[in-house]
């Protein structure tokens, strides 16, 4: 995938900076050859402690070509994680820039860490051959990209110059390249969604990337005049973004963008036609990506897509399977397969599938068997074969032995013309073992609204799945990633004070909406 193609140019159009494939070429040399007189060599680990800039994405192949692998971590981790993490991957050098604090410089000095500053002057005299990747294994380890763990037990995603190339390769087989001309990455380059397929993909498909700092809602803000200023054709999102987009920017005018992808959680089926509306293109997938998998792994393509709550489409270079089964430890039977339209355990067999978790055989048998990974969603094939998504086994609600998927009430909440975010999650119920919490951000909180909104879901959801405990909130919890945990939003609750709505709803204002 490296060899056969040519790199396209980088751009950052914050700080007006750009490189064209022949300075990218100039650049992977010359850090190459930095690395090698500093020591890194195949078999060798670095970490990049930074991202969404030109120089990253030249150290990513810098350090390709040397033979080692690339550990991309968040820039925010602080001292005491970056310590754990160099701990459990045990890098020889690890990259920074000008943004990287002193503490954590020292962390990784005193860990035995060769640190280098990749914003600094490289001298490119001593740079030699400008080949890119002239020596690359396939199964060689090539990524690390850690998901959890940073302050305990960490989980690193090790993938292999074949798992990435099949990604690649199969996205190029099933969407071709010329919508992904002009790329903007606006998602962190520390995970699967936002590098392997929002920036590599691309990138080493000729085409070329612009990448801004990721989430900046000043961006957001000026996200259409930002496409037209570049002519962008491509970008890649998560469904947080266009809460802020959709209501702040103003959209597109030129007529560029040909595609855009959402992922990290299902879009609804509003959400999903306001940013087709907003983009100005019916080309835009509800795309399901798992770090494990080299992440796009699913989604939808063409313009005749109808917009359904928790619709993802086809498999992209894989094959779905849902089983009434999420256990590893036994061969998997043809028999525990789900009917069309049953809901069950989804499971993918992919050539991208990880080489396994960083010295964690325990963890990998815990989600492989007999090469299918077992993601840990809960869907539903339809009869043409279609993915949907219904949420994720660890976030259902079993309220007296019903199942309910809190997905499902965020899709109706997010429908409500004053709702801006919700996340429902599970409450202890002396009852029935859980019932239902819901924090919610709503325009205002006043009682018609409430109330509005409560009569609202009423109208949509069965009774079972009404939240029975409200919170408001100025804003829904995030990770680095714009992914929404429900434990962390549940633990933000408790300091909360839940609505009083039996109160307001005694008053009976929610019939003047």
């Amino acid at each position: 995938m490296y060899l056969d193609l040519d790199v396209g140019g980088l751009v950052e159009p914050v700080r007006g900076r750009r490189w064209e494939a022949e300075e990218v070429r100039r650049q992977v040399a010359a850090r190459a050859a930095r690395l090698a007189r500093r020591g890194l060599g195949p078999g060798g680990r670095a970490f990049v402690l930074f991202g969404n800039r030109l120089e990253f994405f030249a150290e990513l192949l810098a350090i390709w070509r040397a033979g080692a692998s690339a550990i991309p971590l968040d820039p925010r981790l602080t001292a005491f994680e970056v310590r754990t993490l160099a701990a459990a991957a045990r890098p020889a050098i690890a990259l920074v820039d000008d943004g990287t604090s002193a503490a954590i410089v020292s962390a990784l000095a005193d860990a035995g860490v060769t640190v280098i500053d990749a914003t600094g002057p490289v001298d490119q005299a001593v740079a030699g051959p400008t080949a890119l990747l002239p020596s690359v294994r396939l199964d060689d380890e090539a990524l690390i990209l850690f998901t959890s763990g940073s302050t305990g037990d960490p989980k690193g995603v090790v993938h292999t110059h074949r798992s990435l190339r099949a990604r690649w390769i199969s996205l190029r087989q099933v969407l071709g390249v010329e919508s992904f001309r002009r790329t903007l990455c606006l998602l962190p380059t520390h995970f699967g969604h936002g590098l392997i397929c929002n920036c590599l993909f691309p990138w080493l498909s000729g085409c070329d990337l612009l990448i801004t700092p990721p989430f900046q809602p000043d961006l957001l803000m000026r996200l259409g005049a930002l496409v037209d200023e570049h002519a962008v054709t491509f970008l890649s999102s998560v469904p947080s973004m266009w809460r802020v987009a959709l209501k702040l920017a103003r959209p597109p005018k030129g007529g560029t963008l040909a595609r855009v992808h959402c992922g990290s959680a299902p879009l609804s089926a509003r959400t999903w036609s306001d940013i087709a509306a907003w983009s100005g293109t019916h080309e835009v997938s509800n795309t399901y990506g798992i770090t494990e998998t080299g992440s796009w792994v699913a989604g939808s393509v063409g313009r005749d897509v109808t917009p359904e709550d928790g619709l993802i489409g086809m498999p992209w270079g894989a094959v779905i399977r849902v089983l009434r089964t999420r256990e590893t430890t036994a061969p998997l039977d043809p028999g525990l397969a789900c009917a069309t339209g049953e809901s069950g355990f989804v499971w993918l067999d992919t050539p991208a599938l990880m080489r396994g978790y960083l010295d964690r055989d325990d963890l990998t048998g815990q989600v492989v068997r007999d090469g299918w990974f077992m993601t840990g969603d809960i869907g539903v094939l339809d009869e043409r074969g279609r993915l949907y998504l219904r949420g994720r086994e660890r976030d259902e609600i079993n309220k007296g032995g019903a199942k309910i998927y809190p997905a499902d009430i965020d899709a109706v909440v997010e429908r409500f013309p004053q709702a801006r975010d919700v996340c429902t999650f599970a409450l202890d119920d002396p009852t029935y073992g859980q019932n239902v919490g819901m924090a919610v951000v709503l325009d205002d909180a006043e009682e018609v609204t409430v109330g509005a909104l409560h009569a609202w879901m009423r109208q949509h959801l069965a009774e079972p799945k009404m939240p029975v405990r409200w919170y408001v909130l100025d804003a829904i919890p995030r990770t680095s990633r714009g992914k929404v945990n429900r434990e962390t939003v549940k633990a933000r609750c408790k300091d909360v004070a839940p609505l009083d709505l039996t109160t307001i709803l005694a008053t009976g204002r929610g019939a003047q909406r």
